[in-house]
């Protein structure tokens, strides 16, 4: 898996998911210090871009207006998306 930097509002967020407000500001402290050290993980599908996991990473670099962020990116068929979604 190849690690690419992504904009971040071409990534897809389809599952609603709370964050701790903590974890988001340390993570903003961290990234504005030393930068994103662990990418977040996208699936590629028909040349869209989904996030499931890296919420907290995602939120922050937004909070910061970042306007890409660190992702490995796995191509994947619609049949994955699914079971993602399912």
């Amino acid at each position: 898996m190849k690690v690419e930097e992504i904009p971040l509002n071409l990534v897809k967020r389809p599952l609603p998911r709370q964050n701790d407000p903590q974890k988001v500001e340390a993570l903003m402290k961290s990234i504005a210090e030393i930068g994103l050290q662990e990418p977040i993980d996208v699936l590629e599908v028909d040349g869209q871009y989904y996030g499931f996991s890296g919420c907290h990473r995602f939120e922050a670099c937004q909070r910061l207006g970042k306007h890409s962020i660190k992702a490995r990116v796995r191509k994947a068929p619609k049949s994955v998306l699914q079971m993602h979604l399912a």
